[in-house]
């Protein structure tokens, strides 16, 4: 995976402002700071379940290359995608700390 604005090695954290909510296979977020909602529909749902868990970004492409039957360059779109807007909303954050061994 090579991703527009955003290292292999990356890892998210999410804001400690949000509160989330799974429902039926998608999530529902609460931004306590701006009071809205927000909904992750289940690929999306994944991604968030894998960046909660501290994955790289390049492990969060590759486990969901290997459970969802997609092209490479639509996954690796569809997370820029969802990771641009989540960072944009205040959701998550690129981390400084470095990724563990």
């Amino acid at each position: 995976m090579n991703s527009k604005n955003f290292a292999r090695d990356q890892i998210f954290e999410l804001s400690d402002q949000v509160l989330s909510q799974e429902v039926r296979g998608e999530t529902v977020l609460l931004d306590l700071a701006s009071e809205k909602y927000f909904g992750l529909d289940p690929v999306a749902t994944r991604v968030w379940q894998l960046l909660e868990a501290g994955m790289t970004l390049g492990d969060v492409f590759e486990t969901l290359l290997g459970e969802f039957d997609v092209e490479p360059g639509q996954l690796e779109d569809d997370i820029h995608s969802l990771l641009v807007s989540l960072n944009e909303a205040g959701l998550i954050r690129p981390s400084a700390r470095p990724v563990e061994s």
